[in-house]
């Protein structure tokens, strides 16, 4: 049970906010500069010398202000023990920002006992600022209410599936499930940034987002800020996977606006096969 009250919590969403805003001169400064990419797992999982930067910046600004915590983090893993954990995407949508796609955000998400307390998204090219407490979510400073479609048929949906890795393992299955998406909801867009998915979701300019092979940097700000503003966050389990971690923890995900109910949605009987929702407590 998370021992925390709600003005620690908005204690640690302003050193998100801090964290995260410090870094947007420094990648607004080099987005479009055709930064060189390396790459980690293959080529479609770049990262730039301004992921690394970015995150070395926001891991100094976090440990200066709250000493008693960890730091997970993409790039460099964790660092230092504490209370509190900071999951931290420097640059979520590395693909978009080194190819000069405006799309891509700066994700922190705080942890204590489990549970995402606070969380900061910023996107800097618009220098949109997307915060979350345990009393809610605001867009620069204006209180969030996730409000948008009813139903499927009116929806805009978010999301990357599927990626080379599902389509390499999996083709048939995967194309099946494309396919079923498009055919029922109204839009459907590929747009490569888990974090600012999830902050659209919760701002009602998209109506739900839906993610497989996400980590805890890229949602953790996220299910909170959705889920503060109204609206709802499936963690996705594999059915073959026993085990009672946090719904932010699992690698696939699904988020709704508020006035659209996830249960029975399409987006969740397609993946029923291989896994089973499991809500944001």
């Amino acid at each position: 049970m998370t021992t925390i009250d709600v003005t620690r919590s908005a204690q640690l969403a302003e050193v998100a906010a801090e964290a995260a805003t410090a870094v947007g001169d420094m990648l607004r400064g080099a987005f479009r500069s055709r930064p060189e990419v390396d790459y980690k797992r293959d080529r479609h999982d770049p990262v730039t010398v301004h992921d690394k930067a970015a995150e070395a910046r926001i891991r100094e600004i976090v440990l200066s202000a709250e000493p008693d915590s960890r730091i997970v983090g993409e790039e460099g893993g964790a660092v230092g023990e504490g209370r509190v954990e900071w999951h931290v995407d420097p640059i979520d949508g590395t693909a978009n920002f080194a190819h000069g796609l405006p799309f891509f955000c700066t994700s922190i998400g705080a942890v204590v006992d489990g549970r995402v307390v606070a969380g900061a998204i910023y996107d800097p090219l618009r220098d949109d600022l997307y915060t979350a407490t345990l009393a809610g979510a605001w867009h620069n400073g204006r209180p969030l209410a996730s409000v948008g479609a009813a139903s499927e048929q009116q929806a805009l949906l978010l999301t990357s599936y599927p990626s080379a890795r599902e389509i390499r393992a999996a083709p048939d299955r995967a194309v099946r499930r494309q396919t079923d998406l498009i055919l029922e909801y109204q839009t459907l867009r590929r747009i490569g940034s888990a974090a600012l998915s999830l902050a659209h979701v919760a701002t009602g300019w998209a109506d739900a987002a839906l993610g497989i092979g996400v980590s805890s940097w890229d949602v953790a700000a996220g299910s909170l800020l959705v889920t503060a503003a109204g609206g709802s966050y499936l963690g996705l389990r594999p059915n073959d996977v026993e085990t009672d971690q946090a719904a932010w923890r699992e690698r696939g995900y699904f988020a709704t606006v508020g006035t659209l109910d996830p249960v029975g949605s399409t987006a969740l009987e397609a993946f029923a096969d291989t896994h089973r929702p499991v809500p944001l407590t």
